[in-house]
């Protein structure tokens, strides 16, 4: 391996995660030391382990697409083989390869036909990307609230938000931690619903031994630069409807299916295909995914056993039928009220003076101007009756997300990669500010 190649990713803004401590327990924790935003010594003065991480066998790999002259998928096999290897390792039937994880959105959304008119449910606590994929077909994201103590959608509240123009169900496994797939599907097949997983922060995730992206209809990922499978940008959608598979193929390039011939074109499309060099890099990344995943589980695991006995700080709940949580985040809320008061703001900046980067997540995407503009432009007002789009407002009434936006705390994939030392450091620092909150908050 070759770490002067790599470099750490941070997601959003920033990102990062919050950890822990149990008291007593921490190797080396000294609660009453000064923090360092108060003028003390830092916890931690090195940083956490970079991202991506590169290796000799991922030069070697992109040197061969370079010397061969076939530099996209048409030419070479290199995103075809990735496609066969990212299905396989999913146990799925089909894959097919994206310019990024959007693309694989919109690849599937314009699969299932989703246009002018139709509604999408959603959550909203996600990346922008997943209701831009929505708004693109010119449909209406119809946000369903989440659930703060696991920050996923919250199933049951799904069957009440369906109306006869619900075209799709997008449950978002946000940080890798699944939705609660057995609530999804059974409102949707009840209802006839086809249903796109957004697994794009889940790679290898679980659900009841099952991997996520596999499970609905039509399942998308991301291989973007913070992505714990990655080719700096790159996506797939997965499926096992050969039919949907094909749409898929197609879109993706510009409506051309296998077999037509030159200047044939079977449907509409864009182009949105991934790059011989992107399929190399990510084969061979992907040969080290399952280690890296184990090292995260351990890690996230003995954080985890930490924060249980810190007040204010509690780790997101998996759901029962979760049998394997990705990592792409570890995200925890915070309770200033255990903490002296201290606000969310400044425990994020005592953390990152311990020397301990970690992020607030997500803010409500609600209130974006993005989404006003969009609901007011010429295309949506000719595919909506003025009623529904004035009334949408109306249906933004989603107290967990409000909550969960105020109180999340993340820590990145790559923090996770750390040594049982690197996470107890984490939970020292949080020792730290939290025996000291009320200095911090008056400083």
């Amino acid at each position: 391996m070759t770490p002067s190649f790599s470099r750490r990713t941070l997601i959003g803004a920033s990102t990062a995660l919050g950890m822990i401590a149990r008291p007593g327990r921490v190797r080396g924790s000294t609660p009453n030391a000064k923090p360092a935003v108060l003028g003390g010594e830092p916890v931690r003065k090195k940083a956490f382990p970079g991202w991506p991480i590169v290796g000799d066998e991922d030069v070697s790999a992109l040197v061969d697409v370079l010397r061969s002259g076939a530099w996209y998928r048409g030419s070479g096999d290199r995103v075809r083989r990735f496609e066969a290897e990212w299905a396989d390792r999913l146990g799925v039937s089909h894959c097919v390869a994206t310019a990024n994880g959007t693309s694989a959105l919109i690849t599937a959304m314009n699969a299932l036909e989703v246009g002018p008119g139709d509604e999408v449910i959603v959550p909203p606590y996600t990346f922008v990307a997943t209701v831009n994929a929505v708004l693109i077909q010119h449909a209406l994201p119809v946000f369903v609230d989440v659930d703060p103590e696991t920050s996923q959608i919250d199933a049951s509240k799904i069957a009440g938000a369906i109306t006869d123009r619900t075209r799709a169900i997008v449950p978002v496994h946000i940080g890798g931690n699944p939705a609660d797939l057995d609530a999804v599907m059974a409102v949707a097949r009840d209802r006839g619903i086809p249903v796109v997983e957004d697994a794009c922060q889940a790679h290898l995730a679980e659900w009841r031994g099952k991997k996520v992206g596999t499970i609905g209809d039509l399942g998308c990922f991301s291989f973007q630069n913070s992505k714990n499978l990655t080719s700096g940008e790159g996506g797939a959608v997965l499926t096992d409807d050969a039919r949907l598979h094909a749409e898929c193929l197609s879109f993706q390039n510009n409506g051309r299916s296998e077999g037509d011939m030159p200047g044939t074109f079977g449907r509409n499309g864009a182009n949105l295909r991934l790059t011989e060099f992107q399929g190399a890099l990510l084969s061979t990344q992907l040969t080290r995914l399952e280690s890296q995943a184990r090292t995260r589980e351990q890690n996230a695991a003995s954080l985890s056993a930490l924060l249980d006995e810190i007040p204010g700080v509690t780790p997101a709940r998996m759901h029962e039928g979760t049998t394997r949580n990705a990592y792409h985040l570890y995200m925890f809320r915070y309770d200033p009220a255990e903490f002296a008061g201290l606000p969310r703001s400044g425990f994020l900046k005592a953390m990152a003076a311990e020397g301990i980067p970690a992020s607030g997540g997500y803010s409500p995407l609600y209130r974006e101007p993005f989404l006003r503009r969009t609901l007011e432009s010429r295309a949506f007002r000719a595919s909506f009756p003025s009623s529904t789009l004035a009334e949408y407002e109306e249906r933004l009434d989603l107290p967990g997300n409000e909550r969960l936006c105020e109180e999340a705390v993340w820590l990145t994939q790559s923090m996770l990669l750390g040594t049982r030392q690197d996470m107890e450091q984490v939970a020292e620092a949080i020792r730290k500010i939290r025996a000291h909150a009320s200095e911090i908050a008056k400083a």
